[in-house]
């Protein structure tokens, strides 16, 4: 069991953050807010997905007058999914021109980077602060090293420059960052905001920077954790970027929610976030989100693709049912499913999982046991080998999980 470092617990909603809760899962829209039908669609895609907090930006009057509107839709849908506000520069004229949008929202996120300039800065902090007191509302101080207080920053490399031994750049700006999200803290309660409503991030984008702010930072609070890189990237870059910063800080018991900033393909599925964050805290054994499909990678005993194709339709249909099956049979997450290209480690791996099919690799008989729970069930032959399978996989779900077959 991982021990967490947080020892504090923020609601937002019905969502809890922090010390013995689960990590929780976060993503956040693309869309335009002011335009609340695609706003709305995506949030319910997201949520769909397991998306348990959603993040819109708030960077326009129109955008603070949407956002009731499309809270009040999503409730109408059944989605009493948290939305937190996204807030740069000018947060503190939007949440108090639009009372209604603080009101709506369950969490603001603050950039002290950019909330203002000289005596501004902490006039409108604290006029965001006063709002989310107002409200009962938590906030997330969100430090970026790309829009990072620079007279902080300024202020530390004077200090460090009259160092015997001065630090390299690198090794203050890390401080600046961390510096920035504690004295933020610090000020947010001052300014009489409860510590059990304070969340705090501080995000680069290089993996070995992140790992390395987050573990001084958890090191020198107990304020909840929001982990994530800034820009993670495209494709299989992004994927690999932050499941290697992730993991590690995860592993040591660093992170209570946690967002993959992907960069989606023209086109792509914005909900890829939320199954690649899934992904690694499955992978990590910390939280369950849909039962594994561990498959054969193939070699040359398998050049038939007939292994791949079936991975593929068990993992879909997996994915397609899940929305009832988690409904229906309760721990249903924690299934695991073997399917297998040949005779080397087919009937191993498939009697390991719970339940599990080796197919003929190449030269083989042409036929395919099934494994439940460790020993041979039934041999599956012919044309109608992954109908046959699926249905099999249907029963076995509905039998242990409880419930009834559903359709």
């Amino acid at each position: 069991m991982i021990q967490r470092r947080s020892t504090v617990t923020v609601q937002v909603g019905q969502v809890h953050i922090g010390s013995e809760h689960p990590v929780v899962l976060q993503s956040m829209t693309n869309t335009d807010t002011a335009d609340v039908e695609a706003t709305v669609e995506q949030v319910r895609q997201l949520c769909e997905a397991g998306s348990e907090l959603v993040r819109v930006t708030v960077n326009t009057n129109e955008a603070a007058r949407a956002i009731p509107e499309i809270v009040d839709h999503l409730q109408e849908k059944g989605l009493d999914i948290p939305i937190i506000g996204d807030f740069h520069y000018n947060g503190h004229l939007l949440l108090t021109r639009h009372p209604e949008c603080a009101r709506k929202l369950s969490k603001y996120r603050i950039n002290p980077g950019n909330v203002g300039m000289g005596r501004h800065r902490d006039r409108n902090f604290k006029q965001m602060i006063q709002v989310a007191l107002e409200n009962d509302r938590p906030i997330r101080i969100g430090v970026n090293w790309g829009s990072l207080d620079q007279k902080l920053l300024a202020r530390l490399m004077d200090v460090n420059a009259q160092l015997a031994e001065p630090k390299d750049a690198r090794e203050v700006l890390i401080e600046a960052i961390i510096e920035s999200a504690l004295e933020s803290a610090e000020l947010a309660q001052e300014y009489g905001l409860p510590h059990d409503r304070i969340i705090l991030s501080a995000k680069v984008s290089a993996v070995p920077d992140l790992i390395e702010v987050y573990r001084q930072l958890a090191a020198r609070c107990h304020y909840p954790l929001h982990l994530g890189l800034t820009e993670a990237g495209m494709g299989t870059k992004g994927v690999i970027a932050s499941t290697a910063g992730l993991s590690i800080l995860l592993q040591e018991g660093i992170g209570d929610t946690i967002r993959i900033s992907l960069t989606p393909r023209p086109g792509g599925e914005r909900t890829e976030e939320v199954l690649v964050a899934q992904q690694i805290l499955q992978s990590l054994g910390i939280r369950s989100f849909a039962p594994q499909v561990s498959a054969c990678p193939g070699c040359g005993r398998t050049t038939s693709t007939f292994f791949q194709e079936l991975a593929d339709e068990i993992q879909a249909h997996v994915r397609d049912r899940m929305l009832i099956w988690k409904e229906v049979h309760p721990g249903v997450e924690d299934l695991r499913v073997a399917v297998m290209g040949c005779v080397v480690n087919g009937p191993g791996e498939s009697k390991h999982a719970d339940i599990g099919i080796s197919l003929p690799g190449t030269g083989e008989a042409p036929k395919a046991p099934v494994y439940v729970d460790g020993q041979h069930f039934t041999t599956l032959k012919g044309p109608d080998i992954a109908k046959e399978f699926i249905e099999i996989l249907e029963k076995y779900v509905s039998e242990r999980y409880g419930g009834s077959a559903v359709s």
